[in-house]
């Protein structure tokens, strides 16, 4: 059974910082699979944020995001980061790591996710 644990939401200022972490255990392993962060605030669809192909190679990111986010992940401890630098109010959300069964493509895509955490509270205040 694959399970997925976020940690390191919180609240901040804006222009603060936040690293998210997900813990992978069960049959899985960030090496082979492709891994991927996502949010959604109140009334809105759940969004790609940041995804990462099978063992770390490309990443991609929502343009809402880039040059801000960083995603990463430590194949030996089966842990997915999301560096989160200069916070806006938009990025309020909770956010959810997921995991996919094969090659997700588009990689931000919530339905190619098969696995999903139970999502940690981002909140950024102006």
């Amino acid at each position: 059974q694959v399970q997925l644990v976020e940690s390191g939401g919180g609240s901040v200022q804006a222009g603060g910082s936040l690293r998210l972490s997900c813990a992978a255990s069960g049959y899985t392993s960030t090496n082979s699979r492709s891994m991927g962060w996502f949010r959604q605030a109140p009334g809105k669809e759940r969004e790609g944020v940041a995804a990462i192909w099978p063992g770390g190679g490309m990443a991609y990111y929502a343009d809402s995001v880039k040059g801000r986010f960083n995603i990463s992940q430590d194949n030996a401890k089966n842990t997915l980061y999301l560096q989160m630098d200069s916070l806006k109010p938009e990025d309020t959300a909770m956010y959810y790591c997921a995991a996919s069964n094969r090659f997700a493509w588009p990689m931000l895509s919530p339905t190619e996710y098969r696995y999903w955490g139970q999502g940690t509270q981002v909140t950024v205040s102006s």
